[in-house]
């Protein structure tokens, strides 16, 4: 189809309150490829890409027969790039039923046992023994996620960007299907399965009582009123993860990780009600990222055969975007000293489980599960790169985070089960009572 149509018909896939913002970047993205040249030119147009002085013109595909000057001229005059931010919403943190009240929230123990209203809006009356979870982590624990399809011109649809003004909402990060706190059933492919539906599960007091601050908020637990909690603290790759072209300088060292943590812990246990539990979450053996994609090609590739990962990778690189320069190189010494320092951080929290005592909770250390959960998926049939989210080539996908909670919940039977605390006896009543106790 000619360039028109086709912008055209990419309008009509994006939803109509989104449509009139687009339209002055899509007219620029028309006009770079009228003038034959290609995504480079527009990534740079839109300036999603930049030249620093002194450093090389980054491009993921060929460079273009015809001169960029001209048409970046044009094109920065005409293009602004959209976005707005908002604030979190239910999907971080078990939904609020009363707003009016700041006496009634999730999590709370119940009001002289919730006689006269549901005060920890589990939708159960006079209940307890329950416990909250909540997730101190980084990208991949707010479950960081851009669909495929936005990306792969022939899954392209009305339909596959149904869901773009919810993913904006959220900054492209989906807590609802996540490891740790997800609640709803995953409409970005896989399944949810997660820590807080196992608790629910368990105990079906636990219903709402859920926060993920993996990009932003503040600990949402009063030490007097409130429940206990579970906290995970996962930051995975943070602290080794950089887009620094000497990334290794900026690693977290073992004597910053020690003082972080515990200094959070500190924080935690001024805020945490007495008998919670953390559990720390070693790092990722990154590795796995490059071993399992770095020839394979990449959604933006694979129509003409034309981008692999390793491409990608490099691309993100030159232009010190790269969300992991340690580990998405070829560089294949660069990925084992990340990974050694990675080690040498999970021995730090491994260490600190073992020694530091404190006085509203108890601390336990587990690796990060990545090696059981790529045998558990081969089991099944699956292959490992379908472990990792296709569009960045390195979060965790949401299959890896559904079959990482059921690891993560058979150690925590076998090794804590306190953790978890009791089943209740009465959720088949409770259930049958409550229904669904309002949703989520």
């Amino acid at each position: 189809s000619t360039v028109k149509a086709a912008m055209e018909r990419l309008c009509n896939y994006i939803p109509e309150k989104l449509q009139e913002h687009n339209s002055l970047c899509f007219h620029t993205i028309s006009f770079s490829i009228d003038k034959e040249m290609n995504a480079d030119v527009v990534c740079h147009s839109l300036k999603l890409c930049k030249q620093d002085p002194g450093q090389p013109l980054c491009h993921l595909y060929p460079p273009p027969k015809v001169s960029w000057f001209s048409t970046f001229f044009q094109s920065h005059r005409l293009c602004k790039v959209f976005y707005s931010g908002t604030e979190q919403g239910y999907h971080w943190r078990g939904r609020d039923c009363n707003d009016k009240n700041t006496t009634v929230y999730p999590g709370r123990r119940p009001d002289n046992w919730d006689v006269k209203s549901d005060s920890n809006c589990n939708g159960i009356w006079v209940s307890a023994d329950s416990q909250g979870v909540v997730l101190l982590g980084d990208s991949a624990g707010a479950h960081f996620h851009i669909p495929p399809e936005w990306m792969t011109v022939t899954q392209m649809s009305a339909k596959s960007f149904a869901n773009l003004p919810m993913a904006f909402t959220d900054e492209l990060d989906w807590p609802q299907f996540s490891e740790i706190t997800g609640f709803l059933n995953s409409t970005i492919g896989g399944w949810t399965d997660s820590l807080y539906l196992r608790l629910r599960r368990r105990n079906r007091c636990n219903h709402r009582d859920l926060q993920n601050i993996s990009q932003n908020g503040i600990l949402a637990r009063n030490q007097l009123l409130d429940n206990p909690a579970i906290v995970v603290y996962a930051t995975i790759g943070n602290d080794v993860c950089n887009g620094n072209r000497d990334t290794l300088a900026h690693m977290t060292t073992p004597k910053e990780m020690l003082s972080n943590v515990v200094q959070a812990l500190r924080y935690l246990d001024s805020h945490l009600p007495n008998g919670s539990h953390v559990i720390l979450t070693g790092l990722v053996d990154g590795r796995f990222l490059w071993d399992n994609l770095h020839d394979r090609y990449h959604p933006l590739g694979q129509l003409n055969r034309d981008v692999t990962y390793s491409q990608l990778y490099s691309f993100l690189d030159c232009l010190q975007v790269s969300p992991c320069s340690g580990w998405l190189t070829p560089n294949e010494t660069l990925r084992n000293l990340t990974s050694e320092r990675a080690l040498q951080l999970s021995n730090v929290l491994k260490e600190i489980a073992r020694s530091e005592k404190f006085t509203n909770f108890d601390v336990f250390y587990m690796d990060f599960p990545l090696r059981q959960t790529a045998e558990e998926w081969r089991k099944m049939g699956g292959e490992p790169w379908q472990l990792i989210e296709p569009v960045d080539g390195f979060h965790p996908s949401q299959i890896a985070a559904a079959l990482g909670t059921s690891i993560t919940w058979q150690k925590a039977l076998r090794e804590w089960p306190q953790v978890l605390g009791k089943e209740n006896p009465f959720n088949d009543q409770i259930e049958a009572i409550f229904k669904d106790q309002g949703g989520h």
